[in-house]
Formats: C-alpha cells, structure tokens, sequence
C-alpha cells in the first residue's frame, strides 16, 4: 500500500473518531438505550433471573454505573462538610458510595420481574448542560412508579447524578443520616460506617451464594 493511500486512510480514521467523540447522546435517549440493553440481558441470562450475585454485579458494573456521577452525588448527600473534607477523605466517601448504590441497584435487578420501563421524551434549549429525564415502571396488574433522572451534561457526555423515585430524592435522602453521623463522629467516621455496611453488606450477598 503507498504511503500516500496509508495517510489518507489513517487521516479518515482520526475523522471518524473526532466525530464519535463530538457526538452526545441525549439524556433521554441514553437511558432508553440502556435501559433496553440492560433488560434484553436480564431476559436471556437465566444466572440473573435466579439472582446470581456476581453477575448482577459485573452487569450493573458494565453497563449502569458508566453513567453516573458519582463524585457529584456523593457531594450532594454528604452537604456541607464536603468542602472541608481532605481529597483522600472525598475520595473514600466517593469510593463507598458508591458501593453502596451497587448493592441498591443489585437487590432492583435481583427483584426484576418483568417490569416495563417508559421513558419519555426530553426537549433540550440550546446549550443545556443539565435535564431531568422522566420515567415510569409499570408491572402487570400495579400501579406505574414513577422514576425520574436528574442528568448533568460532562464532557464524557450526559452523567446522572440523582434519582427521584416517586418524586424522592435517593441522594438527598442520606443527608440527614450522614450529617448526624458527621456531627457525632467527623467525616472519618461517616467513612467507617459505609465501610462496615458495605463489608457486611458483601459478607451476606456471600453466604447466600454459597448456602445454593
């Protein structure tokens, strides 16, 4: 191949990455797109449906924890004492946080039972860098929960960085119990405490697997 071909091709190929990586998902769309990938690997994983631990997790891991921010969500719920913090005590409250939405989420799909998802459509102004992307759940013969996405745009594309399910605030919903075990014991003990519920946490998701 001449060298000349090769530049062109290799020009083309930087092209083509350029765009992709300029392209941004809509919010709502990238919640259907997940949402819809996520259940067609539920339906046909029958580990999953049995509530496999270890795969729920490398699933949520995969494919649901990439779009959120956690860093920002970990800020919200912990408040003001955020400020104060060191960047090795934001970077353990972050790391525990999020473990501890990863077992939240693992008991939803542990649960799924054929339940429908409807997100509906988000009209965005110019230049928006944050939405809320409404969705409802409905399950045969119940009522729809509604459940509602808080999104941010960054530069990796559109982040979650709250959930409002039936019009609650999941992260805001810490506030109050974080404050009060800051007030009591600083924000290293914040930090000990989501360790040890996450350990404990890891230790029945465990015993449970191996009790099968």
């Amino acid at each position: 191949m001449a060298m000349k071909q090769r530049i062109r091709i290799f020009a083309g190929w930087l092209c083509a990455i350029g765009i992709a990586q300029a392209e941004v998902v809509a919010p709502d769309v990238l919640i259907r797109s997940t949402v819809d990938e996520v259940i067609a690997i539920i339906r046909q994983d029958k580990d999953i449906q049995a509530g496999d631990q270890k795969k729920i997790l490398a699933l949520v891991d995969a494919k649901v924890l990439p779009h959120f921010d956690f860093e920002r969500m970990t800020q919200l719920a912990v408040g003001r004492p955020w400020r104060t913090a060191t960047p090795e005590q934001k970077q353990a409250l972050v790391r525990e946080f999020r473990n501890m939405l990863v077992r939240t989420y693992t008991k939803v799909f542990s649960v799924y039972r054929d339940q429908r998802v409807e997100v509906k459509p988000v009209k965005l102004v110019a230049d928006a860098v944050e939405a809320t992307v409404l969705t409802t759940i409905t399950r045969p013969g119940t009522q729809p929960i509604p459940v509602n996405y808080e999104m941010r745009k960054a530069d990796s594309g559109w982040k979650a960085y709250d959930i409002f399910i039936e019009g609650v605030s999941m992260v805001m919903s810490y506030r109050g119990t974080f404050a009060t075990q800051i007030e009591q014991n600083g924000i290293d003990g914040l930090i000990k405490t989501l360790t040890d519920k996450n350990v404990n946490a890891a230790n029945v998701a465990l015993n449970k697997e191996e009790a099968k």
